[in-house]
C-alpha cells in the first residue's frame, strides 16, 4: 500500500475515506495525492489501486471501523472525508486542532437545493452549540478517535464521534474557513427523506453516547418545535416532516444503519 505523508504543526495525518462504490474514487485519489496526504479508501466495490481496499457495504460506521485497523503507528491525527466531496482550505482546519481542541468538523457547501437554506439555519447554531457534526471533513486527535472505537451501527457516525468526544471531556470546534463542496438533495421530496435519515441517525447516536444534557434536551424538544419550520415554505415543511418521521422511526425501533 502506498502511503503518503503530510507534516504540519507536528501533525502526522492519516485519512480514511468511506465509499459505497467506485464512483468519485478517481477524482478523490487525484485530490489527496495532490494534497500529499496518507489515505485509505474503504470501498464497497473492488478497485485495483494500492490505496483502495474492499469492504462489503454495511454502512459508513463499519467502513471507518475497518479502516481504523490500517492506521499507521506514527499517525496522531485521523481525518475522515467523504468520497463525493472537494476539500477547500484544509490547512485552516489543521490549525484549529491545537492543544485545547481535540476534534474539528468543517463546513459543507452545497451547489443548490434545499440544503443551502438548511445550512444557513444550522451553522449559526453550531458556532455556539455542537448539536450535530458534519463528517464530510472531520479531524480528530488519534487518542480521541480511538476512544470512540469501535463505532456502533449508526447512520450519523459523525455526530456519534462528536458526542463521544464531548462525553469524555474533550473539546470540539466547528470550522468554517475549511469546507467541502458537494451535492445533496435537489427537491423537497429528496430533502424530506434525507432529513428523516440524518435525524434518525442522530437519535441513534444519542442511544450510544452520553453527551451533555443540553444536547439530549435539544433533540427531545425538537419534534415539538419542528412544525414551526413550515413557515419557511416547502423546504421547511420537508424538514418538519423528515424530523417527525425520524422521531417516530426511532420510537418504533426502525433503525437502518447503511449510508
Amino acid at each position: 500500500m502506498i502511503l503518503l505523508k503530510v507534516t504540519d504543526r507536528g501533525a502526522f495525518l492519516f485519512m480514511i475515506v468511506p465509499a459505497r462504490d467506485r464512483k468519485n474514487i478517481g477524482t478523490k485519489i487525484r485530490e489527496l495525492q495532490q494534497m500529499n496526504i496518507r489515505f485509505l479508501i474503504v470501498c464497497g466495490e473492488k478497485v485495483n489501486h494500492p490505496n483502495v481496499i474492499f469492504r462489503a457495504n454495511r454502512g459508513k460506521w463499519d467502513a471507518i471501523n475497518f479502516g481504523a485497523s490500517f492506521i499507521p503507528k506514527d499517525a496522531n491525527v485521523i481525518v475522515l472525508n467523504d468520497v463525493d466531496t472537494e476539500i477547500c482550505n484544509f490547512e485552516h482546519a489543521l490549525k484549529h486542532l491545537n492543544p485545547k481542541i481535540d476534534l474539528v468538523y468543517c463546513d459543507v457547501k452545497v451547489s443548490g437545493g434545499p440544503q443551502v437554506r438548511f445550512y444557513r439555519l444550522l451553522n449559526p447554531l453550531r458556532r455556539k452549540f455542537h448539536i450535530a457534526a458534519s463528517g464530510e471533513l472531520m479531524l480528530i486527535k488519534k487518542e480521541v478517535f480511538e476512544h470512540a472505537l469501535p463505532l456502533p451501527p449508526c447512520i450519523a457516525e459523525d455526530s456519534y464521534i462528536l458526542f463521544k468526544t464531548l462525553e469524555s471531556g474533550y473539546r470540539a470546534r466547528f470550522c468554517t474557513e475549511a469546507f467541502v463542496i458537494t451535492k445533496r438533495t435537489v427537491n423537497v421530496r429528496q430533502e424530506e427523506a434525507y432529513k428523516n435519515r440524518t435525524t434518525l441517525g442522530i437519535y441513534q447516536a444519542l442511544d450510544y453516547s452520553k453527551p451533555p444534557f443540553w444536547i439530549r434536551l435539544f433533540y427531545l424538544l425538537l419534534p415539538l418545535f419542528a412544525p414551526f419550520l413550515s413557515v419557511l415554505g416547502e423546504d421547511g415543511k420537508a424538514w418538519a416532516k423528515g424530523i417527525n418521521r425520524a422521531f417516530i422511526d426511532h420510537l418504533t425501533k426502525r433503525n437502518p444503519t447503511k449510508f
